[in-house]
């Protein structure tokens, strides 16, 4: 299904604009209008957060490009719900490692840069990075719901705090996109289908959270089948949190 021009203009940031301030993201663009548009989600608007894994385990990852990569399919993704060219990206290991603003136009390499500046690559903690994104969030004073893309090749060391930020969090209007990286049998995953699966209303208030694995080698995947799963429950999640009056 091809984007028509209606869907263009509801774009945060036009086809014109990303042309002029970013001609390499222009094919991500497109293809992420066309799948904004699958899911009926021209016009809607919406914060993009990236948060990046930078445990041990993830250094081939950098090293070949697929992180700067990810971040540019965010990138364009972002410029159909935002405005601002703006993509927050938090890196994360046994802590918060560091945090930026991936910007349209000045993201060339950006990824990679920060990576290599960060130092030490730890083990895996998903609530310290969480806590910076609400963080980030409720400092922003933004009462614009927020789509959180979360990726990470394993299980969290501290599972239960993972658990209960996800749950407290469940009453802010911040939906989490879990996108997991390597071997796609592994039980690693096990803790990121859970998180998927908890209980509603029992352990949270509504579902604020999906999951879907692309595989050992992300950069395969092709871009339209990405942003089809990022944004594969985004739409029912916006119809749950305004029900249950999470947005307003």
């Amino acid at each position: 299904m091809i984007a028509s021009n209606n869907g263009e203009r509801a774009s945060a940031i036009s086809l014109s604009k990303v042309l002029e301030r970013a001609p390499d993201l222009v094919s991500l663009y497109k293809a992420a209008g066309d799948r904004v548009h699958w899911h009926g989600l021209e016009g809607v608007r919406a914060a993009v957060y990236l948060v990046l894994d930078r445990s041990g385990s993830m250094r081939s990852y950098y090293r070949d490009g697929t992180m700067q990569y990810l971040a540019e399919q965010v990138l364009s993704l972002s410029a159909h719900l935002d405005d601002d060219g703006v993509v927050p990206v938090v890196f994360f290991s046994t802590d918060v490692d560091g945090s930026t603003d991936l910007v349209l136009g000045r993201h060339h390499g950006r990824i990679n840069k920060l990576h290599e500046n960060l130092g030490h690559m730890g083990r895996t903690n998903y609530h310290w990075a969480m806590d910076e994104v609400i963080d980030h969030y409720m400092a922003s004073g933004s009462e614009t719901p927020a789509l959180v893309i979360f990726q990470t090749d394993g299980g969290p060391t501290s599972k239960l705090a993972a658990e209960r930020y996800l749950c407290k969090a469940a009453r802010l209007p911040l939906f989490w996109q879990f996108v997991g990286f390597g071997d796609p049998d592994s039980n690693e995953f096990a803790f990121l289908h859970k998180l998927d699966t908890l209980d509603v209303p029992a352990r949270r208030v509504v579902d604020n959270a999906g999951f879907f694995h692309a595989g050992r080698t992300p950069q395969a995947t092709p871009d339209h089948h990405l942003f089809d799963q990022l944004l594969q429950e985004f739409p029912q999640w916006l119809t749950a949190a305004r029900t249950a009056g999470v947005i307003r």
